[in-house]
Parts: C-alpha cells; sequence; structure tokens
C-alpha cells in the first residue's frame, strides 16, 4: 500500500466513523447533560420494549459499519474473502450462544447500557450487576480487544453475564477506535473510564477497594498502557483522578505489549505495516505505548512498586498474538521487581479463552481462577463459589468443536 493509497483510505474511513458516531455514540453535548451527579442514586429502567428494540437495532447496525469498515480498510483479496468466509462460519456455528447473550444485554435489568463516563464519541460503559444488593460487591474493569479497529463494549457481555452471577460487577469500557482515535485516544478514553468507575462504582453498588482491572488482546494492550501511564503519574506527584492503588490486580488475556515484536507478525497476518503504524502514531510512539519495553526504563523504577499484581493468560495455540508476547512480558516485569504471574492454556487459541470455552458452560479454569482471585479473601463468597450449579451451557458441543477448527483468529 502506497502513502497515496493510505491516505486516501484513512480519509475514507474517517468519513464513514463520523457519520457513525453522530447515530450511534452521541454528541458530546449530550453526554454532557446525561451525566449524573455524583451520590446520587441510579434511576430504575424504564424503557419501553419499543425503545430497547429500537437500540438493539442501532447496535447491530454499528457492529455491522465496523466488520465493513475492517475490511475496508485491510482491503479485500483473495487472503481477505477466506477469512471472511471463515469469519462468517464461525459466526453461524456459535449463534446459539451469541443471541442468548444478546437477549441478555439489550432486556436484563441487570445490564446498564450506555453510561457517559466522557465527553469525547464512545465515552460509554456497560456495567453488569449482580442479581442481590446485599453489601458492596467487587469490581472488574473490563477492556475489550478488536484489533485496535473494531473494539465494543459489548464484546465483554458473556464475561459480564457470567462474573455477575458470581456476585462480581463487571463495568465495560467503550473506547473511540481507529480511525475515529489513535493509540493515545485509546490509552486516554480507558484512563478516563477507569476513573469513572473509581469514583462513582460505590453508587452502583460496588466497592471502590475492591476493584480488578482486565484487558483481553488489543484491549490487554490499552488497559496496560493506561496502567502503567498511571502509575508513573502517581510517582511523580502530578494530579491524578484515580489511583492504581484502588485496584487488587492486573488480568490480562491474550495481549501483546511490546509492539516492535509484533509489527511483522500482525502484517504477515494482513493487518498491515502502513496501517498499524498509523494506529500507533508512528513508529516513534512505539516505545512509549510497549510496556514491556517501557518498565525497563530506570528513571520510571518508582511507578513500578506501584504497580499491582499482574496476572498473564494466554493460550498456545494463538495465532493471533502469540503466547510469547505474554511470556516475555511476565519475565520483564519480574525482571524490575513487579509481582507477575503467567498461565499459559495448552492448545488454546485466541478465541477459545473468551468465547468457546465460556459458551461450553460448567467448568472452566481461566474463570475459575479469576473468580478464585477476587473472592480470596472473602470466606462466604469462596463458600458460595464452592456451591455455586454448573455453568449453563450455551452452544452444543460439536458446534463448539467446528468453530475452534474454523475460527480466523
Amino acid at each position: 500500500m502506497n502513502m497515496m493509497d493510505d491516505m486516501e483510505t484513512k480519509a475514507m474511513l474517517s468519513r464513514s466513523w463520523n457519520g457513525t458516531s453522530s447515530s450511534v455514540g452521541g454528541s458530546s453535548t449530550n453526554h454532557q447533560r446525561r451525566r449524573r451527579p455524583a451520590g446520587k442514586q441510579p434511576p430504575r429502567r424504564q424503557k419501553s420494549i419499543r425503545q430497547d428494540i429500537g437500540r438493539a437495532a442501532a447496535e447491530t447496525y454499528l457492529v455491522t459499519h465496523l466488520s465493513f469498515t475492517l475490511l475496508r480498510c485491510l482491503g479485500v483479496g483473495y487472503r481477505w474473502m477466506n477469512r471472511l468466509f471463515a469469519l462468517a462460519c464461525y459466526a453461524m456455528l456459535l449463534m446459539p450462544g451469541f443471541l442468548q447473550v444478546a437477549y441478555y444485554y439489550f432486556f436484563s435489568s441487570q445490564v446498564r447500557r450506555s453510561v457517559v463516563y466522557g465527553d469525547q464519541p464512545r465515552n460509554r460503559l456497560d456495567l453488569f450487576l449482580p442479581t442481590t444488593s446485599d453489601g458492596q460487591k467487587p469490581v472488574v474493569v473490563f477492556v475489550t480487544g478488536g484489533a485496535w479497529i473494531i473494539g465494543y463494549k459489548a464484546w465483554g457481555s458473556l464475561l459480564g453475564r457470567q462474573l455477575a452471577e458470581r456476585n462480581i460487577i463487571v463495568a465495560c469500557i467503550d473506547y473511540r477506535n481507529f480511525p475515529q482515535g489513535t493509540i493515545s485516544d485509546m490509552v486516554n478514553d480507558v484512563s478516563e473510564g477507569i476513573s469513572f468507575v473509581c469514583n462513582n462504582i460505590a453508587d452502583y453498588g460496588g466497592d471502590p477497594k475492591r476493584i480488578y482491572l482486565m484487558g483481553q488482546s488489543a484491549g490487554a494492550h490499552i488497559s496496560s498502557c493506561a496502567l502503567l501511564e498511571q502509575a508513573i503519574k502517581e510517582s511523580r506527584g502530578e494530579s491524578i483522578s484515580w489511583s492504581v492503588s484502588q485496584f487488587k490486580a492486573y488480568f490480562g488475556l491474550s495481549g501483546g505489549y511490546n509492539l516492535f515484536n509484533l509489527v511483522d507478525h500482525f502484517h504477515s497476518r494482513g493487518l498491515y505495516r502502513s496501517i498499524f503504524l498509523s494506529i500507533m502514531e508512528g513508529q516513534e510512539s512505539f516505545e512509549q505505548f510497549s510496556p514491556e519495553v517501557r518498565i525497563k526504563d530506570p528513571s520510571i523504577r518508582d511507578a513500578i512498586s506501584l504497580l499491582p499484581p499482574i496476572i498473564l493468560f494466554h493460550g498456545t495455540s494463538d495465532l493471533s498474538i502469540p503466547s510469547d508476547a505474554s511470556k516475555t512480558f511476565a519475565d520483564a516485569l519480574r525482571g524490575v521487581g513487579a509481582k507477575a504471574e503467567l498461565i499459559l492454556y495448552e492448545g488454546k487459541t485466541h478465541t477459545d479463552l473468551f468465547l468457546q470455552d465460556p459458551l461450553r458452560g460448567g467448568k472452566d479454569d481461566l474463570f475459575d481462577h479469576i473468580v478464585s482471585v477476587i473472592h480470596a479473601n472473602d470466606k462466604e463468597a469462596l463458600a458460595n463459589d464452592a456451591m455455586a450449579p454448573p455453568r449453563k451451557r450455551l452452544v452444543p458441543e460439536i458446534l463448539l468443536r467446528m468453530a475452534h477448527h474454523i475460527s480466523p483468529f
């Protein structure tokens, strides 16, 4: 792709996004108008079925628009026609589960959708609340993946639903994607979303002293950048609206943390170098947005000591982001004195851990590990976990196995 083609592509995508953000994301004026005063109890959900269906249609349009934006960005050659066909087959195989999760997302009274946290387009988050209201609940702030291009808060619905069943509140943060924003915009959006949760989650029954940060794929990269940047600001005595000390742990799922090691890999997978450089604001910004590299800088040694325990999860058969990305990050963290744990899942792909395994129901090692960390100091919660019924299967096993083999990720 030459420079002129790249400029034309970004211009075309920018026009597409401008139309989408006004109809779905809302304007900054609407954001300000809908902001809820701190300390006020959240209002009861009073939406008609017609409004719910209208919102579902609008968000379905956004998801479709995101998919075509990605295709136009990457180009439609033979490789991508094959990938598109594989993706369509993959989605159809998992459709029984997707429909059940979508119904929960759009119509459950336990889901607070599109809570405004900032003034930029897509500065919204979804809250997944437990059915019980006895006491303050632990909170997971979740940042979804999507190759920095098609990330969306609704991708966290399955995780939100299942953690809420274990009495854990989940906040899924939406953020600007490329070309609506570049990596610094994404990190700033996520940081502002985290700030909103830290300062307002008590109004929704959350415990501000028991918050956990989690990211998946590109979301793991963005959230780790936000966490490290905040630690650096805090160590320097700069003005901050949230503190890394508020987080009990960080969970990184199938993430990449060193852009220097990933640019060629992504190019070979179809996320072409010119696009990746545009997303990451040029190669000169790689160090700033590579936590694995940045933590080795002696000048931020004080910031490292502020980081919470970091737990990284990765499948050994992940083709989208190789498991070595988590291995080398864990090694680098330990090398500078941070608390880091690496858990590898043999034979698991990029989507197995986040989609197929949760849709399978029953026992899930990743889910059980996360819940055990969150409830580690709560004997009553651990006892309830031990008595919890097996999670419901959402997709037949034969379809899950076929999806595992056909997945383009």
